[in-house]
């Protein structure tokens, strides 16, 4: 049973926002092309950064709870990991839009995204030679630049209420991947390419690399709906 583990999550973590899509409010169903072209372009550049941090060692996969079916190099249940967690995260993104309906957050993403640019930059900075603190770490940075200075999207505080709703589950699932519960974890790292320092069981990289590939894919989810600022879509289908 235990080969089945990560398979298992995986399924649970996609379980309900699969089953809820075609719920009549949300309608999450109506906006799968922009889903799906953002969770595509993010495993582009995900699978290929995921491939390289594997053959370097920076982290790596437990044989013990995986079912052994590996695509270059890694676990089939990686790959879909890729799909089922943005899926369920842009899916309480979806909820929180609809059940929030002011941005709370709006006047203050602009500033505390600047914040997050600057500090993030100048820690990849500090430790270059850390491998998964440098390279997520500017490549979050870089993206959050886009969208402030080039983008100026308008729903970033929107995103960011998002994100951090969806850091509770998140947590809940990479805390198992990581060796929460667990007599070894499903996925380990090298300590030596982070900054050591864990939530529990998660690096804290983890909670910035969440930021990144998150972010990358409502990049392209919210161009295809063409919302207007205040939330209401133009073009949900």
């Amino acid at each position: 049973m235990e080969r089945w583990y990560y398979l298992g999550l995986d399924l649970l973590s996609i379980a309900f926002p699969l089953a809820a899509s075609f719920e009549p409010r949300i309608a999450y169903h109506r906006k799968w092309p922009g889903l799906f072209t953002g969770i595509g372009v993010m495993m582009v550049v995900f699978i290929l950064w995921d491939i390289i941090f594997t053959v370097n060692g920076v982290w790596g996969f437990s044989p013990r709870y995986t079912l052994g079916i590996g695509i270059f190099g890694l676990p089939l249940e990686e790959w879909l990991f890729f799909i089922a967690v943005p899926y369920s995260c842009v899916y309480l993104y979806e909820v929180m839009r609809y059940t929030i309906r002011r941005d709370v957050l709006g006047q203050i993403a602009r500033p505390v995204s600047i914040v997050l640019i600057i500090t993030l930059t100048v820690v990849a900075i500090a430790y270059f030679d850390r491998i998964y603190t440098a390279v997520t770490f500017l490549c979050t940075a870089a993206l959050l630049a886009v969208h402030v200075f080039l983008l100026k999207s308008l729903y970033l505080g929107r995103f960011f209420l998002g994100y951090a709703i969806s850091l509770a589950p998140f947590f809940l699932v990479n805390g198992i991947l990581t060796g929460w519960l667990l007599p070894e974890p499903i996925v380990w790292y090298n300590d030596a390419e982070n900054l050591g320092i864990r939530i529990n069981t998660i690096p804290l990289e983890d909670s910035v690399y969440l930021l990144f590939f998150l972010l990358l894919t409502i990049t392209f989810y919210e161009r295809g709906l063409k919302r207007d600022h205040d939330g209401r879509s133009r073009n949900t289908a």
